[in-house]
């Protein structure tokens, strides 16, 4: 038996639970890993509050989509890993437990320069990011990228990831401090959107051009502003819709700027598509981690059996960066 925090039922951040469930193993072409670390993304509130159920083949009632630790086991045709390697993965559930099996092409070797808790930090935000940004609305060096929750997991991740590949990122966060947190990290501007209309700010700032791409977690009231501060064969890429889903367009705007409206979500893709993402990141991204271009931005470390706490920073948005389980 291991130790595994659990959603007892729908509910408050107070319905998660440690207990004990069976010590899972490894299946075909995929390898267990005694988790060190596990990082906490909003997914995993969302399917606490029982909004957001796994996918078939994940633990029903063990949340968490990002582990990192050692092999322990491989099972077959597994052909890259062996015992004692130290990886982190994107998984699909189950991350919040001591042991934690993954495809092997979803597993990346931790950095030499990295902690395990800084590992676990990477997976669900630079698979997204990657995923998203690069992939989907092929941003070309020299582009502009508007990232909204900048000073989130998925916006300090954004920052990073696109500066150091050669866009220019702006960003909106929901305080001065933020702002500058988000600045001092790289971003081209940061704009407070509790105090500034980020459509007349992208717009003044770009001198009326507008940017290339924007990645959105907020959706509704945010949908019509963001079509307006595009630029001409702009992307707007949604991966969220914290507030509200249903939305009025401006297809004549969509026409005359010839914009591309698009969004994904990962976790229900198969093991082939998160298994591409996680070579490309190999290949264009761990080196610029192992080279401290970009680095993992760390707010708290809870102990597992504090993930109630843990959940409720998540919600309080008052974090700056990830927040991570440590087993």
């Amino acid at each position: 038996m291991i130790k595994a925090i659990i959603i007892t039922q729908p509910g408050g951040p107070e319905v998660l639970e440690l207990t004990e469930r069976p010590k899972p193993m490894p299946g075909n072409g995929e390898v267990l890993i005694k988790v060190h670390a596990a990082g906490i993304n909003r997914p995993d509130v969302a399917q606490r509050k029982g909004n957001y159920p796994p996918p078939p083949g994940a633990p029903q009632d063990i949340p968490g989509l990002e582990v990192a630790g050692t092999i322990e086991a491989v099972g077959s045709n597994v052909t890259r890993w062996k015992v004692g390697d130290k990886v982190c993965a994107l998984v699909i559930g189950g991350g919040y437990a001591e042991y934690c099996s993954a495809p092997e092409g979803q597993c990346l070797p931790v950095p030499d320069n990295l902690s395990f808790v800084e590992a676990a930090s990477l997976p669900e935000t630079f698979f997204t990011v990657w995923s998203n940004v690069f992939d989907r609305a092929r941003i070309q060096p020299g582009e502009s990228l508007l990232a909204h929750g900048g000073s989130s997991g998925i916006g300090v991740t954004a920052i990073q990831m696109a500066k150091a590949l050669g866009n220019k990122v702006y960003v909106t966060a929901g305080s001065d401090e933020k702002c500058k947190f988000c600045d001092d990290l790289g971003a081209y501007k940061a704009i407070n959107y509790k105090t500034q209309n980020f459509r007349d700010e992208i717009n003044r700032l770009t001198d009326g051009k507008g940017v290339d791409v924007i990645l959105d977690m907020i959706g509704g009231d945010y949908t019509p502003n963001n079509l307006q501060c595009l630029a001409n064969d702009g992307r707007l890429v949604i991966i969220n819709t914290m507030n509200g889903k249903d939305v009025q367009v401006d297809l004549s705007l969509v026409m005359r700027k010839r914009l591309t409206i698009t969004g994904s979500t990962l976790r229900n893709r198969d093991v082939e598509f998160k298994s591409a993402i996680a070579k490309e990141l190999e290949k264009h991204i761990w080196p610029l981690l192992q080279s401290e271009k970009i680095k993992p931005v760390i707010y708290k470390v809870f102990p597992a059996n504090e993930a109630a706490d843990a959940h409720r920073l998540m919600e309080s948005s008052e974090h700056i960066g990830k927040i991570v389980l440590e087993f």
